[in-house]
């Protein structure tokens, strides 16, 4: 009866891992200690090329697929270690991964048997910090120019009432040509205040904009998910 049991309790095991893997929508790889692909979410498939017949393959013989140089070795050290290994990763198609690979133990043994690696696509993330590096620096440059282009007609209005003062006469023929200057340069003030607050800080601005769903890749999602 207790025979009996354990094999029920197995075939569940099993039924339950089976489900899990087939219907998780997280690119997920399972690999023993000996870097033999044992299982794969259909995710996985789609994101790396994989194919059943991969299954039982070594992971040097399908590598490519990852296209992640250190991949084999960032195995080798959790296994080796059995500690979890977290890392952003950029494979050499331009995408960007949150890669979690975690040790498989096996605990009445003592030993780690394997591990598990899910993927999660950073790509979005990764770009929307760069865009936002990006507008920084702009930003940082934009600061810059103004203070620049500031201290210019600042400094001809300082030098203007300096001269301005050493005037008593105010009817001199000087003394107009010195206004005139002082004029100018509060106009020019206000043209950088301008451009700064309407148009320049007006390209900045974040814009909404309408997301393109791709609807066919959603639907061959759900269709590899609900497929067993």
């Amino acid at each position: 009866m207790n025979k009996n049991k354990k094999i029920s309790d197995l075939t569940q095991l099993n039924e339950d891992l089976e489900n899990y893997f087939s219907n998780t929508i997280i690119p997920q790889l399972f690999v023993d200690a000996n870097l033999i692909l044992r299982k794969f979410t259909p995710p996985a498939m789609k994101q790396f090329d994989l194919k059943s017949e991969f299954i039982g393959m070594p992971l040097e013989d399908i590598r490519e697929n990852f296209r992640f140089p250190t991949f084999i070795s960032n195995i080798n050290t959790v296994i080796a270690t059995g500690k979890i290994l977290e890392k952003e990763i950029q494979t050499t198609d331009f995408k960007w991964y949150q890669m979690n690979i975690l040790p498989y133990h096996v605990r009445n043994e003592n030993r780690t048997n394997g591990v598990i690696i899910t993927f999660v696509d950073i790509t979005p993330r990764v770009k929307d910090l760069k865009e936002q590096e990006r507008l920084v620096l702009e930003h940082e440059l934009l600061l810059d120019t103004i203070a620049h282009d500031i201290k210019n007609p600042l400094l001809v209005l300082k030098l203007t009432f300096g001269l301005m003062k050493e005037f008593k006469d105010k009817n001199s023929a000087k003394f107009l040509p010195l206004m005139q200057n002082h004029e100018k340069s509060l106009v020019e003030i206000k043209k950088i205040i301008d451009d700064l607050t309407e148009s320049r800080w007006e390209k900045q601005k974040y814009q909404a904009s309408t997301e393109l769903i791709d609807l066919p890749n959603i639907l061959e999602d759900v269709r590899l998910s609900l497929a067993p």
